[in-house]
């Protein structure tokens, strides 16, 4: 391979923890521009038992989010890692709010369209204000774990990390 081989870049929708500028820098080591924008077409729900939220396609509903420009591919690999086997990377056409213009994009889409514990809508703000706090540190543990793990090859599912960070926790609340 030469140098002149053009890199491929994506441009990735987000729309939960990772509008968080905190979340998406422990992650990728940096801070992607963005852009806000809207994905027509889907609802944004909360995960009864999870402090994230998941997408799905539901009919005239919209979410809002914004776009993280110039992605990687081995930053794309990682979002892959984070989103772990409950959500399906997918690529869609949001609407950029600042111009309108149209842009196709990845994002990550709920694995099962028929999970019971979806509910209500999802709230970035409350997020922030209850739980980002904890969330950083069970990502910066997440990404810990990744790098001892990938010189070992058997790394921690993001969903492994989450459950045994916030059973940890709700065991020292219980305490």
């Amino acid at each position: 391979m030469t140098n002149s081989v053009v890199r491929a870049r994506h441009d990735v929708f987000v729309y939960g923890s990772l509008l968080a500028d905190e979340v998406v820098r422990v992650l990728l080591n940096r801070v992607p521009s963005s852009t806000p924008a809207t994905l027509h077409g889907y609802h944004r729900f909360k995960i009864k038992g999870r402090v994230y939220p998941a997408i799905l396609p539901v009919e005239n509903k919209k979410v809002t989010g914004r776009v993280l420009h110039e992605i990687t591919g081995v930053e794309l690999d990682i979002l892959d890692e984070f989103e772990d086997v409950e959500y399906n990377r997918s690529d869609a056409e949001v609407v950029l709010m600042d111009t309108s213009e149209k842009l196709q994009v990845h994002t990550y889409v709920w694995s099962d369209p028929n999970d019971p514990n979806l509910y209500g809508e999802w709230d970035f703000e409350e997020w922030k204000q209850v739980h980002m706090n904890d969330f950083l540190k069970m990502t910066d543990a997440f990404m810990r774990e990744s790098e001892q793990d990938s010189e070992l090859q058997e790394s921690k599912t993001r969903v492994q990390t989450y459950e045994s960070f916030y059973k940890q926790e709700n065991d020292k609340q219980s305490s």
